[in-house]
């Protein structure tokens, strides 16, 4: 099944509950933020998987990149962050089930993915890029066909690597990717660009990057349900200032090495 068709069936799924009466997907008011600023806590998703943006520590916490901007931006709207983990291929259905109120997790924004949800920022941008280990014997995108083609499950490079016809293996985060490629049970792994190299030389992996892959920059963004101008607003405005203070290039710098707008 593609990364299409799975996001579909999830969001028909969480807008069909709601609809039904078994959970409040779809129903978003004006006024969310309100219900939101009164329980005092914003609940944040993403997938935890996703070294250096997000991930767990040693002592089981969730840091990184994207858990500290959205604690920021938390904290400029006087509210708590709750920081949730949750499989990436379900995030969007989750966040339609009302199971939290925004993903704040790297999560590219496409014209697919706007259709069902509203987007804060971009509030960093990458683009895709595809590796192999330097031995491989890969030098080229266009010598693929043959290879096994390694992503995240869920991930907008999964449809992509699909569309191409390559043969596709997904796993659940860019860790297990990574793994997978050293261990040679994937040929290539497909990811952000500035996430894998951040995590492979933090753990020292050799990798290279195919030089001729044709890519568009992708812009992050945070993911909350339709319908809520006022919690856009409140969270677009909290990190505007981020970025204008200097704080947001602390975390950047901090997380990855520079700013990455």
């Amino acid at each position: 099944m593609t990364t299409r068709r799975t996001f579909l069936t999830t969001a028909m799924a969480a807008g069909l509950a709601a609809i039904c009466g078994f959970g409040t997907a779809g129903t978003a008011m004006a006024d969310e933020l309100d219900a939101i600023k009164e329980k005092g806590v914003i609940r944040i998703a993403m997938s935890g998987a996703y070294p250096p943006f997000n991930f767990v520590n040693e002592q089981n916490e969730v840091v990184g990149f994207d858990p500290s901007i959205g604690k920021e931006i938390a904290r400029r709207m006087g509210l708590e962050a709750e920081i949730v983990t949750t499989a990436w291929d379900g995030i969007i259905g989750g966040l339609l089930a009302n199971k939290y109120d925004a993903i704040v997790g790297s999560m590219s924004i496409t014209e697919e993915r706007d259709k069902v949800v509203d987007f804060v920022g971009p509030y960093y941008t990458t683009k895709r890029a595809i590796f192999t280990k330097p031995d491989s014997g890969i030098t080229s995108a266009s010598q693929l066909d043959d290879a096994t083609v390694g992503v995240t499950l869920g991930e907008t490079h999964e449809e992509w690597a699909r569309d191409k016809g390559y043969t596709v293996r997904t796993y659940k985060g860019l860790p297990e990717l990574l793994l997978e490629l050293e261990n040679g049970r994937v040929d290539v792994i497909v990811n952000d660009s500035i996430a894998a190299i951040l995590a492979m030389k933090e753990t020292g992996q050799d990798y290279v990057m195919l030089p001729d892959l044709e890519t568009e920059v992708i812009g992050a963004g945070i993911a909350i349900r339709e319908g809520n101008p006022d919690l856009a607003a409140a969270m677009q405005s909290a990190l505007d200032s981020m970025m204008e203070d200097g704080t947001y290039l602390e975390i950047a710098n901090k997380w990855v090495g520079g700013d990455i707008r």
